[in-house]
């Protein structure tokens, strides 16, 4: 879970940098990231060499970088420096697509939207809740399903889930609160 971010763009830069990273490594990277870098302005002037240093043990730290620093422009050119409120408009920014809109949009907007990640994705392939693996499809299914107050709610327990118990090489069955509802077969699990 990310923490300590104090704002919109702080989720946003947080977010871009936790693809294909863990939150714990985000986490440590953020803490100095947000005091050196306050506003959009700032990552767009900043030598790029110097932010990609910042952001190096992410991974990916390059094409981070230039997702971050065109997302900033973007937000300075487009929205006044503003980070916008609108899955529409957030989808349009450099590095962001429906999966960080939505977070975006829950977290900072108090707009109800389905996270679409790799755990809730593989979840909901798992417990019948979707036939497709697009995540906008995904998504719309999952709207289907759950109430729209709970959509955020209902995205944060497949994650809490799908790393507590539902992991992908090994779900733990046995100790699952829902394997009595899942169609997954448990024979599949069993070591041959």
């Amino acid at each position: 879970m990310l923490t300590g971010l104090r704002n919109p763009l702080e989720l946003l830069v947080a977010t871009i940098l936790a693809a294909q990273c863990t939150d714990v490594r985000v986490n440590v990277v953020t803490k100095t990231l947000f005091c050196k870098y306050r506003r959009a302005q700032d990552y767009v002037a900043a030598p790029r060499g110097q932010l990609e240093e910042d952001i190096r043990t992410c991974g990916f730290f390059r094409q981070k970088a230039k997702s971050i620093v065109n997302t900033c422009a973007r937000i300075l050119e487009e929205y006044g420096g503003v980070v916008p409120d609108s899955l529409e408009a957030l989808t349009t920014l450099p590095g962001v697509g429906r999966k960080t809109a939505n977070v975006l949009l829950g977290e900072c907007f108090e707009v109800e939207g389905v996270v679409v990640d790799t755990h809730v994705k593989r979840l909901s392939e798992r417990l019948g809740f979707t036939k497709h693996d697009d995540p906008a499809k995904i998504e719309r299914d999952l709207m289907k399903i759950a109430p729209r107050d709970t959509w955020a709610l209902f995205s944060h327990c497949l994650v809490f889930h799908g790393r507590a118990t539902c992991v992908a090489r090994r779900p733990k069955c046995a100790e699952c609160v829902v394997s009595d509802l899942c169609p997954f077969p448990t024979s599949r699990l069993e070591p041959r």
